[in-house]
């Protein structure tokens, strides 16, 4: 679309051209952060005899998507012709400019390990010129009239039998009671007994924060074992046979939250790029305000979203004020306020369904600390996936470059290996 756009008339879609290249890195930058090394310099030039791109080096990527973005914003212009049909911003060219400089931060921050002077330099240039507030967070509204258009979540709990059996996470459950969340009171309920009780998949269930529990990590309906069935803090139903629910009562998402079409995928919030910015700050790096600061703005915007999600997940305001100031950033040592920031970072990606987010930042991080599930015939030995590997067909319609890029990997093709900057 934008080479059409460009040949027709450039400065007619400027903005448009400018929105198409900040979206190009919104996406590189998620294939690259899981896969490594991938054509790019290259890619689809088919038309210019090039059958087989070469692998780019995630350096190389970064280096050039930072670059991008600057030049992207730099084109956005109010004055000239909007886009329309904008399913983000409705045209609004400075939410635009926002946008490209909070992914800024996001695409710099993943550097801050591999090369925290790059990462430094791009963070600063950015981050007066981020969001502003939870109305700037980029949400992809989707329309259930339209088949093939409903939500993430939607997609993966419309169907009754995945429905049963998706449920919170004992790590997540956990943190949130420990901490007095209030996230906690809006996304979780205890299903009723029975499975058949549950056929009507809009059957809500109890949203008391007193009574919800995480399913542990690890255990599957085998009967062996590691069967869920056998785990001491397995909650049964009370009925049995047809009736009985394998999983249990664990809190699973909650119905009226979750369970819909037509409803929001997070792409990138305000929560996230302030606490990126608090851990910038920690580092000594110069940011406006104080670490402490950004961290009260996204713990403050992470609640704030919920209601985003649904009206029916909303916090009262007095009661997310409370929390804010009841839960200040630790900075009595670096360590506990990284993994403090960033294992707020992780529940906000989570409750909000943008469980890549949460993966790609933790493996940034290595916050929060999880504990890795050696479950019975694992090719990982026990830890915790750091890349996808690539697809099969690369082997095999390119193999001189998949090999090339595969020989830079240290570790090969695997799970288990890192992408250039997780480090």
């Amino acid at each position: 679309m934008q080479r059409l756009a460009t040949e027709k008339d450039a400065a007619k879609y400027s903005n448009l051209i400018s929105i198409g290249d900040i979206m190009f890195v919104l996406i590189l930058q998620r294939i690259t952060d899981t896969y490594g090394d991938v054509p790019y310099s290259e890619a689809a030039k088919a038309r210019q005899g090039i059958k087989y791109p070469i692998y780019d080096k995630q350096e190389d990527i970064y280096n050039s998507m930072l670059s991008d973005l600057e030049k992207a914003i730099a084109n956005l212009n109010p004055d000239k012709p909007l886009p329309t049909a904008d399913l983000f911003y409705k045209g609004d060219i400075n939410k635009w400019r926002k946008f490209g400089y909070s992914l800024m931060i996001r695409v710099a921050m993943r550097l801050s390990k591999i090369r925290p002077d790059i990462a430094r330099t791009w963070v600063e240039k950015a981050s007066i010129n981020g969001f502003s507030d939870v109305s700037d967070n980029a949400i992809l509204i989707t329309d259930a009239s339209i088949p093939g258009t409903q939500n993430s979540s939607s997609v993966a709990l419309r169907v009754f039998s995945d429905y049963i059996e998706v449920k919170w996470s004992k790590t997540l459950i956990d943190y949130l009671r420990d901490t007095g969340d209030p996230r906690l009171a809006v996304i979780g309920e205890i299903p009723q007994d029975g499975l058949a009780k549950n056929i009507n998949q809009t059957l809500s269930g109890n949203t008391d924060p007193s009574v919800q529990i995480g399913l542990p990590n690890g255990y599957d309906l085998l009967g062996g074992k590691s069967d869920i069935s056998k785990h001491p803090s397995y909650p049964g139903g009370t009925g049995s046979g047809a009736d009985f629910a394998p999983l249990g009562k664990y809190s699973r998402p909650r119905t009226s939250v979750y369970l819909k079409l037509g409803g929001p995928i997070f792409v990138l919030t305000y929560a996230e790029t302030e606490f990126l910015l608090s851990e910038a700050k920690l580092k000594g790096w110069s940011v406006p305000g104080t670490a402490a600061q950004h961290y009260s703005n996204g713990l403050r915007g992470a609640l704030q979203s919920m209601e985003q999600q649904d009206i029916q997940a909303r916090i009262a305001p007095e009661i997310i004020s409370t929390y804010v100031a009841e839960h200040p950033l630790n900075q009595s040592d670096q360590e506990i306020a990284l993994n403090q920031i960033n294992t707020q970072y992780w529940v906000a990606t989570g409750t909000n369904f943008n469980f890549i987010e949460s993966w790609l930042n933790w493996k940034r991080s290595d916050y929060p600390k999880l504990i890795p599930v050696n479950y019975t015939g694992n090719v990982t030995n026990g830890t915790i996936p750091r890349r996808i590997i690539y697809l099969s067909s690369e082997a095999l319609n390119n193999p001189e470059n998949y090999k090339a890029a595969v020989a830079r990997l240290n570790g090969g093709d695997a799970l288990t290996s890192r992408v250039w900057w997780d480090k």
